[in-house]
């Protein structure tokens, strides 16, 4: 546990907050007393009846607590740093529950995207609204981290796709057909107050000048069948590389492949190269990679004998460069 000492009586007495608002007070008496340890939930302990929550350690708790909260609201501070103790990379990756009503559809990734003072979910369109699966949901859960001390506090957060009947999320759509990627607008009023996360931007896109080889390295940030850090809330990822001509549309349409070790929920998952560069801006360099791709989904042969031929293990991935266009004003 992460321990707080917030009062220490004249006699002796302490009480030390155990592992943020949302754990415990734990009182520990002076060793003349005789007396013994106790623990109480912090809610319970301020909450208490009578005179007995009058007290100054009371009051001391109310105090440290309301310090922490104005000192920690990630609002104020740059996305990409908002958790200092795990890789940044881990807390750009959200997952994601689609709903019809109450009722619980399918699992899927999704990443975190930002355009100045805005805030967009990124995931592929098909978590969104899929025709031949008749796949029409009208909302979507993704959980957050609530507390830069403790990554095992998590909230979900409920987010409309329509309203008044029109679709709220963005998509694309080229000379190649429609793009498998979308974004959905996330305002921060709809957030948990202190949610704890991390987000790409414009200056984590490939430049021209960047050199990406066949069979580079690169990184799949997701929920795989929804397998996750089911304890700290935080995503797995898949290792692969690049498995077709970067910087060419694959067949004429704006995506390129991946040979990695993929499964259903990590549609939407971030595409990410290491980029390690002294010369990088702050932001860049808090998360320091390249935004190269949105994973859709596995590649397959519609004419391989299921009885003879293995599945070719490829993925298409939609260049990342097309969320530069759907999150324009």
């Amino acid at each position: 546990m992460h321990t707080t000492e917030f009062y220490r009586s004249s006699n002796g007495d302490r009480w030390l907050l155990c592992d943020g608002a949302q754990g415990v007070v734990r009182h520990v008496p002076n060793a003349a007393s005789g007396g013994s340890v106790s623990e109480r939930p912090v809610a319970a302990f301020l909450s208490e009846n009578g005179a007995q929550n009058q007290g100054p350690q009371y009051d001391a708790l109310r105090s440290f607590l309301a310090e922490k909260t104005a000192d920690s609201n990630p609002l104020d501070e740059p996305d990409a740093a908002r958790k200092p103790t795990v890789e940044a990379l881990l807390l750009t990756a959200v997952r994601v529950r689609t709903f019809a009503h109450t009722r619980h559809l399918t699992n899927a990734s999704g990443f975190f995207f930002t355009r100045g003072e805005r805030l967009f979910l990124v995931t592929s369109r098909h978590v969104l609204t899929d025709a031949p699966s008749q796949h029409h949901p009208d909302r979507l859960e993704i959980e957050l981290h609530v507390d830069r001390d403790n990554l095992g506090a998590s909230a979900w957060a409920s987010l409309p796709l329509y309203d008044k009947g029109m679709s709220l999320w963005r998509q694309a759509s080229d000379t190649g057909g429609e793009i498998d990627v979308a974004v959905l607008e996330v305002p921060r009023d709809r957030l948990p107050r202190t949610a704890v996360f991390a987000a790409f931007g414009p200056e984590h896109l490939p430049t021209s000048s960047d050199a990406l080889p066949i069979g580079a390295s690169v990184l799949i940030v997701g929920f795989p069948l929804g397998f996750h850090d089911s304890l700290h809330h935080l995503p797995v990822v898949r290792q692969g590389i690049i498995a077709s001509a970067f910087g060419l549309r694959f067949q004429g349409k704006g995506c390129f492949i991946t040979d990695a070790r993929t499964h259903r929920g990590t549609s939407g998952a971030p595409v990410v190269i290491s980029r390690v560069s002294a010369d990088e801006n702050g932001a860049a360099s808090a998360l320091p990679w390249r935004l190269l791709g949105i994973h859709s989904s596995t590649i397959d042969m519609t004419t391989r004998d299921l009885h003879v031929d293995e599945s070719l293990g490829l993925n298409s991935a939609w260049y990342a460069d097309v969320l530069m266009s759907i999150t324009n004003d």
